[in-house]
């Protein structure tokens, strides 16, 4: 989910059939019907980190803006279902909230505790603390890479990844001063360092050094620690990708996170020119929104199109 540097903070997230963007007072959402035509909606956004200075500071707000974009993240996905399919499933507080507790469950059990319960097989094995905390890392990455690999092969996710490449293709073009026509986004790469994939393996590799700042512990403390240190974990990881996009022009930072770069050559593809439609039509609603509000204009949310 890249953040322009430029006029606007603006991120962004493939949904079903769509493409949601972000900026710093709205969101938008823009799905492409089962009969062609574009359904565009515009909410207004309010975040913690904007609102309370103490959400705001730094490594705070990376474990705030996690959770406030899974929650966006959900909203903006079952709006997509609706539009896409032409199907009014509604989900209420409650279900998101199971929904996102279910899946933050499924991610710290198999990223977190599993690579714990993997190593414990293999720790008479390495007796310096360094050396099993790397192997541990490693399997921690085998695991989340093996994820990705095989959810890539799902037909549907395979037209969101094209999407996500859309988003990252019309947010680089915003970058530099395109116009937003589908010809001048087209020719930008589907990759972006300061996407939400990149963030995701930066915060594999930064509990590498994390946990092995806490020795090798008596096992079930051991997968405590694992737990009780992610927000910290998605903290430091949350400021370094910030980092990254404040000095992306560096050859040094490109280096350091051409990793994550490799890895979105899974998690996007190159899209075609009307999922491109669909991302600058996302995309110009909220900077109009944006636009709008600053210049004293009532913008007012648009949840029906």
């Amino acid at each position: 989910m890249p953040e322009t540097t430029n006029k606007y903070q603006v991120g962004g997230q493939a949904v079903i059939e769509g493409v949601m963007m972000r900026g710093k007072n709205f969101w938008s959402l823009a799905v492409r019907r089962p009969d062609k035509t574009i359904s565009i909606k515009l909410f207004k956004n309010s975040s913690l980190t904007v609102n309370n200075k103490f959400l705001g500071l730094p490594f705070i707000r990376g474990v705030v803006s996690l959770i406030e974009s899974m929650a966006l993240g959900f909203r903006a996905l079952s709006y997509s279902v609706n539009e896409s399919t032409e199907e009014d499933i509604q989900f209420s507080k409650k279900e998101m909230t199971i929904a996102i507790i279910i899946a933050v469950v499924f991610a710290v059990g198999v990223f977190f505790v599993l690579p714990t319960l993997i190593g414990k097989s293999f720790s008479s094995y390495f007796s310096n603390t360094i050396v099993y905390n790397l192997m541990e890392g490693l399997v921690r990455i085998l695991l989340f890479l093996g994820y990705i690999l095989i959810v890539s092969q799902l037909k549907d996710i395979k037209r969101v990844f094209q999407y996500h490449g859309a988003e990252h293709k019309t947010i680089q073009a915003y970058e530099n001063d395109e116009e937003m026509k589908v010809e001048n986004v087209r020719k930008y790469t589907t990759l972006h360092v300061r996407c939400g994939t990149s963030f995701l393996l930066i915060v594999m590799v930064v509990a590498i050094f994390v946990f092995a700042l806490l020795g090798r512990p008596p096992f079930l403390l051991r997968i405590l620690y694992r737990v009780l240190l992610i927000p910290v974990i998605s903290g430091i990881s949350y400021e370094l990708i910030k980092l990254a996009g404040k000095y992306s022009k560096h050859k040094i930072v490109n280096i350091i996170f051409y990793p994550g770069l490799l890895l979105q050559k899974i998690t996007t593809r190159e899209p075609d020119d009307a999922q491109i439609e669909i991302a600058i039509s996302s995309f110009n609603r909220v900077i109009k929104a944006e636009d709008d509000l600053k210049s004293g204009k009532v913008v007012q949310e648009t949840t029906s199109s």
